[in-house]
């Protein structure tokens, strides 16, 4: 299916498209999301501290 395209996809290309603006709210709100530096101090912390879940966490049989 590469040359499938969804109906939404196409509506945010032509609209993207119609409103060049947009671009840079867009990064805005990208960045305040989801783009955040990373500390791989923390991440290690995080991953040495992980506990190992049991299977089926809410048996009876515990």
């Amino acid at each position: 299916m590469a040359g499938y395209e969804s109906e939404h996809t196409k509506f945010m290309r032509e609209w993207m498209e119609k409103h060049p603006e947009e671009r840079e709210e867009q990064k805005k709100g990208r960045a305040l999301w989801w783009d955040k530096p990373q500390d791989a101090e923390t991440q290690q912390q995080y991953a040495a501290a992980r506990v190992d879940q049991k299977p089926y966490p809410y048996s009876a049989e515990s």
